[in-house]
């Protein structure tokens, strides 16, 4: 049977590795330890199994005895670190669209790691959530992602951003000092979900790096890798085929196993061996067109209700709120104010 790891990107390990050498652990012998060659990190093209980076951060617990190690990530901030994600996102227009190219490219970081961006009347929320293939991905791998995330956002604005609040979902630690000292706002232990709240202030205003020119070339580079990264995966093919069947209403796993020329049995197996689920897959792809088709005006929204293969067009708006936290239309418009702005 193909069994498909997910992996960590050799940059975002390199930061990690430099985040455990401030907690006066040394990265490098521990991938030594693992079996793994250390010279990975110095590849910008490499690959590592996350399942190998939760015994990564595992060891760094046990040598450091600092269970609040992965917090050290937000003392090593570099745009390299995110690869040309890292790139993308200095060159944003604002922190809103900055995380908005970290949730559509974050698997070029790391494929464990599921981000999403929630859009509230008065906030917004980063939440991430990481899987492990066979271990249960280390609680520090969450401290890591959302220390680095809010460290590059007081990075790239120059401006001690303080989040309205950060949830974790493990239980509250003994010592809570490492967590006051960076977030420096409530925080949740138990809450279920990881994740950074802003206030819409924060992240709608305009960043010094901003230059639009500089983000299409960088979505060009990241787009290209990603079609390279995903090129022999079943879920990326699938992508490909739900995007062509759309238009003629919703898709069935048959009609999808047909154009892939394989049985449903197997799509569906595949597609679970890469840490999908065909709804899953469904949902994200009309997700993402929704987005691309409401910045077309010459489109109206019965138009990409019927695109998006949705029969009835009460459902496209139901579902498109359930994404976005807001309806169509208001998204459509306020892109709108954006882009005049």
């Amino acid at each position: 049977m193909l069994t498909v790891e997910r992996t960590t990107s050799s940059s975002w390990a390199h930061a990690i590795v430099d985040a455990l050498a401030l907690g006066g652990v040394d990265g490098r012998s521990l991938f030594a330890e693992l079996g793994l060659d250390s010279a990975l990190l110095d590849d910008p093209d490499a690959r590592i199994a996350q399942d190998q980076m939760t015994r990564l951060w595992q060891l760094a617990v046990s040598r450091s005895g600092n269970p609040a190690i992965g917090l050290n990530m937000a003392k090593v901030v570099r745009p390299a670190h995110f690869n040309v994600v890292g790139y993308a996102l200095m060159s944003s227009r604002t922190l809103a669209e900055g995380f908005g190219r970290l949730v559509r490219y974050q698997r070029i970081l790391g494929e464990a790691a599921a981000l999403a961006l929630q859009v509230r009347p008065d906030s917004y929320a980063l939440v991430v959530s990481i899987h492990g293939d066979r271990l249960p991905v280390s609680p520090q791998s969450h401290d890591a992602a959302l220390a680095y995330a809010l460290a590059f956002c007081r990075w790239m604005t120059g401006r001690e951003i303080v989040p309205l609040k950060a949830r974790f979902a493990y239980p509250e630690p003994d010592d809570v000092s490492a967590y006051q000292q960076l977030f420096a706002c409530p925080l949740e232990f138990d809450a279920g979900v990881y994740s950074l709240s802003f206030s819409r202030e924060v992240i709608e205003q305009p960043l010094a790096t901003a230059n639009p020119e500089l983000a299409r070339i960088h979505d060009r580079l990241a787009t290209e890798y990603l079609a390279r990264f995903d090129e022999s995966r079943v879920s990326h093919l699938a992508r490909q085929a739900l995007c062509r069947l759309l238009p003629q209403g919703e898709p069935k796993r048959q009609a999808v196993a047909n154009v892939l020329h394989m049985s449903t049995r197997t799509l569906q197996r595949r597609l679970q061996e890469e840490g999908h689920s065909f709804q899953q897959l469904l949902d994200e792809t009309r997700r993402e067109l929704a987005q691309q088709y409401l910045v077309q005006p010459n489109l109206t929204l019965l138009e990409i209700a019927y695109l998006l293969g949705f029969a009835d067009p009460s459902n496209f708006f139901r579902a498109f709120k359930r994404w976005f936290g807001m309806p169509p239309g208001q998204y459509r418009a306020r892109h709108l104010e954006e882009k005049e702005f």
